[in-house]
């Protein structure tokens, strides 16, 4: 009986368990659903959200122009590349260096910060080291506070340029505003092996 009993047990045993896959297309079977769309039923249009894109550093450098270099700082100084931004800086730039040669030296902004010129007259080697520059300049100089917030909020240009005649950056201080020109900045590009 007891050889029996040996031979009987596996035959006894439960069958393996399904697998996991073989549980799911059990249970997609047996719970399978349908759906019957009347062919008299219209698509409805869908709208789709719209994205845009702030341009980087090689699309600004590719274009080169005195308002793209705007940008680049405004981007690497983490503010608004927004109209009143763009505007002020672009009359900043003016009053440093002109419009017809706002590259010269590669320093738009007369900035002493890095260029090897304390007093402003130093150069880069190229416009993106110099917008670097002008950005970690404004950042690092507790004197340049009042210009950063005012760019970080996109303020209005008479409230930035305030700032920027007010701050250390220039000893003449543009004469408070009597020597700055509000008047439209031309987009000028800069020649070859500036950017």
């Amino acid at each position: 009986m007891a050889a029996l009993a040996l031979v009987a047990g596996p035959a006894l045993a439960p069958p393996p368990a399904p697998s996991a896959s073989a549980q799911l297309q059990a249970y997609v079977e047996q719970n399978a659903q349908s759906l019957t769309v009347s062919e008299q039923v219209a698509a409805p249009a869908v709208a789709r959200d719209t994205y845009s894109a702030t341009p980087g550093i090689a699309s600004l450098a590719a274009s080169g122009t005195n308002h793209d270099w705007a940008r680049l700082v405004m981007l690497l100084g983490g503010w608004p590349q927004s109209e009143n931004n763009i505007t002020v800086f672009t009359r900043w730039m003016r009053q440093e260096n002109g419009t017809n040669d706002w590259w010269n030296r590669n320093n738009p902004l007369n900035n002493g910060w890095g260029s090897g010129g304390g007093s402003g007259l130093g150069s880069y080697d190229n416009l993106i080291i110099a917008a670097e520059n002008a950005a970690e300049a404004l950042h690092s100089n507790p004197g340049y506070s009042s210009i950063v917030a005012a760019f970080a909020s996109s303020a209005p240009t008479s409230v930035t340029e305030a700032a920027i005649w007010a701050s250390p950056w220039a000893s003449g201080h543009y004469a408070n505003g009597s020597h700055w020109s509000s008047a439209p900045v031309p987009v000028v590009k800069a020649p070859e092996g500036t950017w």
